[in-house]
Parts: structure tokens; sequence; C-alpha cells
């Protein structure tokens, strides 16, 4: 005698039919789970998260190589550019461009602000403001405006600035060259995720005042 085994009993959700699924077993990822993954609790998308990380390693590359120029490593420049570099670094050369990458670097850094809770409520190790709310337009203006210098800064250099500098004859060559170009190409992209990082800011964090 033939039997037929009980078929799982079925639901429609929003006008689809979804299976139980039987004990011991992985249910499907549905299109919601899905979603849940792309878009943080508080609003915050994927995408976003990304592109905040993303920027902060734009800067790590140029960094390095102003560093690499700072204790004396040779990087390709000649005559008289060179003998400066070689008189200052080690020295207040070395002090200049220590501070100009790690002040690229923390500028990078604060774009995670955007999608982090300390870019929405002050923390509260911070004396006098800590614990406040952070107005969104604080944070979405100077940001916006940052944004547009460094995307106006990357364009004129990948459309000109970069090719008139290395056609000094005593800028890198060859190589050099390539390296040089190479760590501060990145850097051509830091304005635009910057502008996009913000707008996912700014949509999430002005829509919940309406």
């Amino acid at each position: 005698m033939s039997t037929t085994a009980p078929t799982a009993p079925t639901a429609p959700v929003a006008g689809v039919a979804v299976v139980a699924a039987a004990p011991g077993t992985t249910a499907a990822t549905t299109p919601r789970a899905a979603r849940k993954r792309a878009v943080r609790p508080d609003g915050t998308p994927r995408w976003a998260e990304l592109a905040a990380g993303a920027t902060v390693w734009t800067t790590v590359p140029s960094g390095l190589w102003r560093l690499a120029l700072g204790v004396g490593i040779p990087v390709g420049f000649s005559g008289e550019l060179a003998a400066v570099f070689e008189n200052n670094t080690p020295g207040w050369g070395t002090a200049y461009l220590v501070t100009l990458s790690g002040l690229a670097e923390f500028l990078a850094f604060l774009t995670m602000g955007l999608v982090r809770p300390w870019g929405e409520v002050v923390p509260s190790w911070i004396p006098l403001i800590g614990g406040r709310a952070v107005r969104p337009l604080a944070a979405i203006v100077p940001a916006a405006i940052g944004s547009a210098v460094l995307t106006y800064i990357g364009t004129s250099s990948l459309f000109g600035g970069w090719a008139d500098q290395l056609s000094d004859p005593e800028a890198p060559q060859g190589l050099a060259a390539v390296v040089m170009t190479l760590c501060y190409l990145p850097m051509v992209a830091w304005g635009p995720l910057v502008a996009a990082v913000t707008f996912a800011y700014a949509r999430r964090t002005l829509g919940r005042r309406r």
C-alpha cells in the first residue's frame, strides 16, 4: 500500500506563496532578508559603508609616498629640487610631509562618521558636547563643500595638472613618475566618494526630521 507524504503548508505573503521549511532544513534566502543585509537598521545602505571605507584608503598610497620622501628615500627628483629635499629630509621637511600625510588621512577618516553612530551623536568622551545629537546640516554642509573642492582638485590634476608638473625636467621621470602617479591616482576618487556618502547621510538623517 503506497502512501503520500504530506506536503508542507503554504501561506500567502504579499501575494507570493511561501513554502514552510521542514524541521532541520534551512529556508531559502528571501528578498526581504537580502534587503536587510543591504541596509543597516539605522537606514545606512551597505554601499555607503563600502564607499566610506574606500575613502579612507584613497589617501594611503600618496601618504606612504610622501613618508618615503620624508625619510630621505630617493623618489626620482633631480637638480635643485633633489637638493632641497636632501637638505631638509630628515628635518623640517620630514615634519611637514608627515603632518600633511596625517592631516589628509584624518580628513579622509572623518567620512566614516557619516556611516557610524558618532556621526549622529557626539561621543560621550568629548568634553562639553559629548552625548549631544549632531545636527545633520552641521555634517552635511562641510562634507558637501569638501567633496566639491576635492573633486575639482582631482579633476584638474587628472586633466592637465599632473602632466604640467611631470613636464618639469627635475620632476620624477620614467618608472619613478609612474610610481608617483599611481600613488596619487586614488585621490581622484576621494571627492566623488565623499559626495556619495554625504548623499546617503543626508537622505537618512534629513528624512527622519520630516
